[in-house]
């Protein structure tokens, strides 16, 4: 993370941090931008393939704390947009989203370098925490 925070741990603009959420489900980057928002991030990009997250990555680059990737996507799935990342910025912070029945995908995204994973449908109670630790890892 290359951006300084002040005393009480929040970015200079006064959120908790800068997410980029990509999905192909309109509502599932919905509900994910209500729960961050809710928490004090901001979203500063959303992706309906891996291809746009890429390029949304490489512009918002190092000012993007967080990815959301969704493991099945068209373009571009997210294990292979979870590599392209990674080799533009070994240091991301990438949270995977799967369904149910993933598990294989999971564990190989996890050995990859994502530094954890959601369920859906999503639960808040559940998935901040993830997400939370995600970034501090």
């Amino acid at each position: 993370m290359a951006y300084d925070r002040n005393e009480n741990g929040l970015r200079n603009d006064g959120s908790k941090g800068h997410v980029l959420i990509a999905d192909d489900a309109p509502f599932i980057i919905k509900q994910l931008t209500t729960m961050l928002r809710k928490e004090g991030y901001t979203v500063i990009g959303t992706a309906q393939n891996g291809q746009e997250a890429l390029k949304i990555y490489q512009e918002k680059y190092p000012d993007i704390d967080l990815v959301t990737l969704d493991i099945t996507m068209p373009v571009l799935d997210g294990i292979t947009t979870l590599e392209r990342i990674l080799a533009y910025d070994k240091n991301a912070h990438v949270v995977m989203v799967t369904a149910n029945g993933n598990e294989s995908l999971v564990k190989k995204a996890i050995t990859l370098g994502a530094k954890n994973y959601i369920v859906k449908p999503i639960v808040a109670e559940k998935a901040l925490p993830r997400l939370e630790g995600a970034m501090r890892k």
